[in-house]
């Protein structure tokens, strides 16, 4: 799968969309981006949303709380590997 990314990012194609899947947004939001070309979402966020607004705004608020986390570690001098070892631990 990756190598198939890899192809459709050198190829002089348009951006390839479907890395929301690796980036762990929903499929079904992926597949309604690309059939709707980005219009039409029920709802917007980190990314457009075309399946459960609810999930959706939930993981928003998850990720939202995350990142002001970790800047707030990044403002106090806290070593880039420490932040993305405390984020991924949240995550978990």
């Amino acid at each position: 799968m990756l190598e198939q990314l890899k192809k459709r990012f050198s190829s002089d194609c348009a951006f390839p969309h479907e890395i929301g899947i690796f980036l762990g947004y929903p499929v079904e939001d992926v597949e309604g981006f690309v059939k709707n070309r980005g219009e039409n979402c029920k709802y917007s966020g980190y990314w457009k949303v075309y399946g459960d607004t609810g999930r959706a705004k939930k993981l928003f608020e998850a990720y939202e709380s995350c990142r002001l986390r970790c800047v707030k570690m990044a403002m106090k001098g806290v070593p880039i590997e420490k932040i993305a070892k405390s984020a991924e631990i949240e995550s978990a």
